[in-house]
């Protein structure tokens, strides 16, 4: 792939307030073409497409968002709200993005709200997803209970120690020291409500709306992923769905190979125009 695209960085007005969001598009745009909606994991922003986001540009729009409450996006006003909600946010922001014919790709909160976003638009062509949180009653009760425990922030600095084993058991001991800080800083940002959307997409059981899903899909997914053992189960539930996995990886595609996720993005989506 010859050059890179430009990313502008833009708020929209949602229910909660603004949502930012990171844009990239080829020069020579024509109305109509198919945007491709990029939608991040808990606790993290749309700072996680930035290494893809300049090949993806080249090809189409493309625009990545901050969660409500993450990011530069503002929160809704107090937790509890749930997944059909937060895409609901996210999809009303879109829409006064000037946002049309779309293809929503997500990762792990990203990937449920992604599903919820096809549920509530017509405008939907395609649904790309990595990492599809189906789980037992129990395993939810389990994450619900012990996943985002509160975090203390002290002038020792106890919290960046946290925050580094965290991502390291999590992400990997090989991690990048780039991808690391990213993640630490942003959950970090917003430690006081780092678990509002991650307790929504604990309690959200996906089954049913992906059971109803019409859209084309793709599961793109790294072979380690967190989640990646669900994908078989979702393939089955799911009416047209193929499945792409990435090998010798734990997760966050979008990060580590970059342009390979984003031509798998780009071929998924001229396929179903």
């Amino acid at each position: 792939m010859s050059g890179v695209a430009k990313i502008w960085r833009e708020y929209h007005d949602g229910p909660w307030g603004q949502v930012h969001m990171r844009r990239a598009a080829p020069t020579g745009k024509k109305a109509g073409d198919t945007t491709l909606v990029l939608l991040h994991e808990s606790p993290l922003s749309s700072r996680v497409w930035d290494e893809m986001l300049p090949f993806s540009g080249m090809h189409r729009e493309v625009i990545a968002t901050d969660t409500p409450g993450y990011g530069l996006s503002d929160p809704p006003g107090e937790p509890g709200h749930e997944i059909p909600e937060y895409a609901a946010a996210i999809l009303g922001a879109l829409t006064n993005a000037g946002v049309g014919n779309m293809v929503v790709a997500g990762v792990h909160t990203g990937a449920s709200i992604a599903i919820e976003i096809a549920q509530q638009s017509d405008r939907v062509k395609g649904v790309v997803l990595s990492g599809v949180a189906l789980m037992t009653p129990e395993q939810r009760a389990d994450y619900l209970a012990n996943w985002t425990p509160p975090i203390e922030l002290t002038s020792g600095g106890a919290q960046f120690q946290w925050a580094l084993e965290r991502y390291h058991r999590i992400w990997g001991a090989d991690t990048p020291a780039w991808m690391l800080n990213i993640a630490i800083g942003d959950v970090l940002s917003i430690s006081d409500r780092y678990h509002w959307g991650y307790q929504a997409a604990f309690r959200y059981d996906p089954e049913p709306a992906l059971r109803e899903l019409k859209q084309p899909t793709l599961l793109l997914d790294a072979e380690f992923d967190l989640l990646a053992d669900n994908d078989p189960l979702v393939q089955a539930m799911v009416s047209d769905c193929r499945t792409q996995i990435i090998p010798g990886l734990r997760g966050q595609i979008h990060m580590r190979v970059p342009e390979i996720t984003a031509d798998a993005l780009e071929e998924f989506t001229r396929a179903i125009e």
